[in-house]
């Protein structure tokens, strides 16, 4: 099974999972729970209701107390990380499956048809094809309610790039029902992304203000992920090693935004100063395998982050990165 980021899995026991990067264990699949059977649950599929899972410390908090089967320490990640072993995955739902379906479907629901909408406006603008872009998130596994976002997903660097020049000029024209967040939207953003990554709201207005995955079209929300495609992935796990060091928080210059995009997205970094932490020699890299930290600084730009430090060992060198997302207080913030 070739899973990867953006796609969902289903367990057997009635777990649904978003799949996290693209690089996975033999025979087990690197993904975190995000709807789960629930006779409270608000949401409704084939008859059975579900919760939401989404902060990663409730994940945790769940994974610990009632499924512990997934949690696995991997020597690979040097993490305890929630694995699927793949004999156990019912279905394994795929993004661009997903938009192929709903373009053959009649009688979509609304949310259905602003995701089929946002979906068309972006390939022809962006002249991609359409087995390069998916719909993903809760309208991908049917369980959307009418408050729920829009998740799109466009794979390969080419096609990215170029649907990133499209978002560019789109959210300029203001003939278009696709928007850029305002104040009151990003304050509303701000309130939910706090409890699960701790940064000022001044900060986090400097930052996402100009983010151009993200928005709002026809008036709903919407997030749209970008992904390497997969002639694009070649290292295979265990081909890169990681070894977890400490935490620290660093002041750096960003030298190379190009992958910034991407999820999981990394900057490249110099002139690196160390103010609080474990302090490492060869600090060259920030990364994060969440999507909220894609867009996050630009080239040139000097920036505060905080997060796990890890030596990142590669057949024929060694340096170290700086992890953003594992935890609720690591940020990156423009200085």
């Amino acid at each position: 099974m070739k899973a990867r980021e953006g796609d969902y899995i289903e367990t057997f026991d009635g777990l649904i999972f978003d799949v996290k990067g693209l690089i996975h264990p033999p025979k087990r699949i690197v993904a975190f729970p995000r709807y789960l059977p629930s006779e409270e649950g608000k949401r409704r599929k084939n008859g059975k209701f579900y919760d939401k899972v989404y902060s990663l410390s409730e994940r945790y908090e769940l994974l610990r107390s009632r499924f512990p089967q997934y949690s696995v320490f991997d020597s690979v990640f040097d993490e305890i990380l929630c694995e699927i072993p793949v004999d156990t995955v019912k279905t394994h739902y795929q993004p661009i499956e997903k938009l192929q379906e709903l373009r053959n479907a009649s009688g979509l629901d609304w949310l259905e048809s602003l995701a089929m909408r946002l979906a068309e406006n972006l390939k022809e603008n962006a002249n991609i094809p359409w087995n390069s872009i998916g719909i993903s998130g809760s309208v991908m596994v049917g369980l959307h309610m009418s408050m729920s976002d829009i998740d799109l997903i466009v794979y390969g660097s080419r096609n990215c790039r170029r649907a990133y020049d499209a978002l560019r000029e789109m959210l300029k024209d203001e003939s278009l029902p696709i928007k850029p967040y305002a104040l009151k939207d990003l304050k509303q953003l701000f309130d939910f992304r706090s409890k699960d990554t701790y940064i000022g709201f001044e900060d986090f207005v400097r930052t996402e203000s100009r983010k151009l995955l993200q928005g709002k079209f026809m008036g709903k929300d919407y997030f749209i992920r970008f992904v390497k495609d997969w002639n694009e992935v070649n290292a295979k796990y265990g081909d890169i090693r990681y070894k977890k060091i400490g935490y620290a928080t660093v002041k750096a210059t960003i030298t190379d935004d190009s992958e910034a995009i991407f999820t999981p997205c990394k900057y490249e970094i110099d002139e690196v100063e160390t103010l609080e932490g474990v302090q490492v020699e060869s600090l060259l890299e920030v990364a994060s395998f969440r999507g909220r930290f894609c867009e996050q600084a630009r080239i040139g730009e000097t920036v505060i982050a905080r997060g796990k430090i890890e030596k990142v060992i590669m057949r024929q060198k060694e340096y170290h990165r700086i992890l953003l997302g594992g935890t609720v207080d690591s940020f990156m913030k423009l200085c």
